[in-house]
């Protein structure tokens, strides 16, 4: 189902009721809530599948190094996936410093985020707009399926203003941030409560539908870990593959399984075992020392990461253990 434009109910008090409601109740602190666009698109893609409570200290750590498009398409990738670090997805980074180069050359940002920097009228469609209009407008299947994306894209387009814009914009992802939550939405608070069809049928719970459950196959990923107190040797992972370009201990069984863990991806497992090596990594693997000083600025994937913080503690606390 979506919405249609009636005389008693005109497709625009829908945008009326958002646009005050953000102005009383939305986010306006957010450090990408400007004019500028580079700020905006890189907020965008950071908030993909991420929550902002998360977003915030890395994208201040983002703007530090790579203020404007300009430089974030002077980095290389590997500054890029160090700054991205602790995100994850990270095809994400990948993609954001691909754009770069092309928004460099070309001059010019999408349209969604003129909307957002200088009001222009476009749609929106993140994880928490796809959620306010699939239950205002009863949009039935999974937001992630080609046609349910569609009909949604449709339904977010009618309803774009032709003023105030970026208000509006912002209040729909503040709506599903705050109140239209997946579990436990706010409904009494909403402020287009009144004629929502999830609300008004008593399917919240059920809209939007949730991702077709499918097994993920397991994988065994064993793990040498080459370290001391001063240094740790790692890799660079094929760019192709899981953990892309990413900065990783070498693979290879073999020696004391120290440590074991499970690590989900979209459609793997991987049982991770830990192996603390004693043979001399230069001879097996390929890859380079480094001081732990230098490793936190590298891309690692998040399990990696727990590992080698783990395995940096130890040292450090056995340092500073007295000596018989």
């Amino acid at each position: 189902m979506t919405t249609s434009q009636t005389p008693d109910q005109p497709l625009n008090d829908f945008a009326q009721r958002v646009c005050r409601w953000q102005a009383s109740y939305g986010r306006h602190d957010l450090p990408w809530q400007t004019p500028d666009p580079y700020r905006v698109w890189l907020s965008e893609v950071m908030l993909q599948q991420t929550q902002v409570a998360t977003v915030l200290p890395a994208f201040q750590r983002f703007v530090s190094i790579c203020p404007d498009v300009a430089s974030l398409a002077r980095a290389d990738l590997d500054t890029v996936l160090g700054l991205w670090s602790g995100l994850g997805y990270y095809s994400r980074a990948r993609n954001l410093h691909r754009a770069a180069r092309i928004i460099a050359d070309a001059g010019c940002f999408p349209d969604t985020i003129g909307s957002l920097a200088f009001g222009r009228p476009a749609a929106i469609l993140d994880g928490n707009v796809k959620r306010v209009l699939a239950r205002h407008a009863g949009i039935e299947g999974w937001p992630g399926d080609s046609v349910t994306a569609a009909r949604l894209w449709r339904e977010a387009e009618s309803r774009v203003p032709a003023t105030e814009c970026a208000t509006y914009t912002q209040g729909l992802m503040d709506l599903g941030a705050t109140l239209c939550h997946r579990r436990r939405p706010d409904c009494a608070a909403c402020p287009v409560g009144s004629d929502c069809v999830a609300h008004r049928d008593q399917r919240v719970a059920e809209l939007p539908a949730a991702r077709p459950r499918r097994d993920r196959a397991v994988v065994a990923l064993p793990l040498q870990l080459h370290c001391d107190a001063r240094r740790v040797w790692l890799q660079q992972r094929p760019q192709s593959g899981v953990w892309g370009g990413l900065w990783c201990l070498p693979e290879g069984a073999g020696g004391i399984v120290q440590r074991t863990l499970r690590h989900d991806l979209t459609h793997r497992r991987l049982e991770i075992a830990v192996m603390r090596a004693s043979s001399d990594p230069s001879a097996e693997h390929g890859g380079r020392w480094f001081d732990w000083t230098e490793v936190w600025q590298l891309g690692l994937p998040k399990p990696v990461r727990d590992i080698l913080v783990d395995a940096h503690q130890s040292h450090e606390a056995n340092a500073r253990s007295p000596r018989p």
